[in-house]
């Protein structure tokens, strides 16, 4: 699944340059629809100064995710505030059903969440799990089907009942913790896995972070290869998973000054080294957010740093071959990111101001507005 328009003017106007002067993506099943660049409202006030971002899309206009640090969706440029329960200060909607069954997490302090569930017009949400130290997280599908994870375990649930708890991959470290990221419309779920285990003989914590699948149907899961699979340093994370189960993502590495995004891809059967996709010209660092479910598109952030800062950050759109490309929008090095894309050619994402501010995004006719960086 991939998402007011005081600026609609000026931005099309810079759509049109960009576009004609750098060369457009070619169009992927998008025959009459219109490009444009959709700046959705943000909250009056709310827990951050930022406006926002969108981190799924769903049918017709609906689209889901932050503004000023609280949860929100949008119909089409129209902010919606979730109600939050008394206690809890700020939250994401993270992903959206076709029928509009929203999930996402919430927080009221650094270390506090939980995962919860809301519909449009509800007046209250739906807490899935308890409050926990250790970071909850959803998913749902577009059919509803919904996974959590609280406290290192992860559960997948069919209309508000518990079908199963995931197990570990039989390769994991005994009491290696699980969260869970996506969920396909087939079944398939996506996560990772965190296990730490003390090698005596060496004496030394080995510390493994890497993606699991748990294949619909209840069969048993895949630990999905890394390039740096016993490295503190490194973490490797799945971030979408598509029809034909192939994963999107990227490997995170920090050591002191060293900050880099490696973007990766992993298809069926789950035996292979991930494979990159390259990277955006003129920018060393590519992280993949999320895949469209059948076009083969991918979308995410490319950004490079000066030491511990980001030095510039520009939405990126992947169309599963060929050269990586970026999005039309934003002000300065930093523009902004994409987080989701649709079989119909939305991609949803922010934009940043000159100050770094955030303002949540919708790229309609995606394909047609993404483009090679101008030299």
């Amino acid at each position: 699944m991939g998402k007011k328009n005081t600026v609609a003017v000026v931005a099309a106007a810079v759509l049109a340059g960009l576009v004609t002067a750098a060369g457009p993506a070619q169009a992927v099943g998008t025959v009459g629809c219109t490009p444009e660049i959709r700046t959705l409202q943000a909250l009056p006030v709310g827990a951050v100064l930022d406006g926002g971002t969108v981190s799924d899309l769903g049918r017709a206009d609906l689209a889901v995710g932050t503004s000023k640090g609280l949860p929100v969706y949008w119909t089409g440029t129209t902010v919606h505030a979730v109600p939050l329960p008394d206690g809890w200060t700020g939250g994401q909607v993270s992903s959206v059903s076709d029928g509009g069954l929203m999930v996402g997490t919430l927080q009221r302090d650094m270390d506090t969440t939980v995962a919860f569930s809301y519909r449009p017009g509800d007046a209250a949400v739906k807490l899935l799990t308890a409050p926990g130290r250790r970071a909850s997280s959803v998913a749902v599908n577009e059919g509803g089907r919904i996974a959590t994870s609280e406290n290192g375990i992860a559960k997948e649930w069919v209309n508000g009942k518990l079908v199963r708890e995931l197990p570990l991959p039989a390769d994991a470290f005994p009491g290696s913790k699980l969260s869970v990221t996506a969920i396909n419309k087939r079944g398939d779920i996506l996560g990772h896995l965190r296990g730490e285990f003390y090698d005596q003989e060496n004496d030394q914590n080995v510390v493994r972070l890497h993606p699991v699948v748990w294949p619909a149907g209840g069969y048993p899961p895949y630990s999905l290869r890394a390039w740096n699979e016993e490295a503190q340093i490194h973490s490797t994370i799945g971030t979408g998973i598509d029809e034909r189960g192939r994963v999107v993502g990227h490997e995170w590495t920090s050591w002191r000054e060293l900050r880099q995004h490696r973007p990766a891809t992993w298809k069926k059967p789950y035996d292979a080294l991930p494979t990159e996709p390259g990277r955006l010209a003129g920018e060393p660092e590519l992280a993949l957010e999320g895949t469209s479910p059948t076009s083969g598109v991918a979308v995410g952030y490319a950004s490079s740093y000066e030491e511990l800062w980001t030095a510039s950050t520009q939405p990126a759109y992947w169309p599963g071959k060929g050269p990586v490309l970026t999005l039309p929008g934003g002000d300065g090095p930093r523009r902004g990111s994409a987080k989701t894309v649709t079989d119909d050619d939305r991609v949803g994402g922010t934009l940043l101001d000159a100050n770094g501010l955030g303002s949540p995004t919708v790229w309609t006719c995606a394909s047609k507005q993404a483009h090679l960086p101008q030299a």
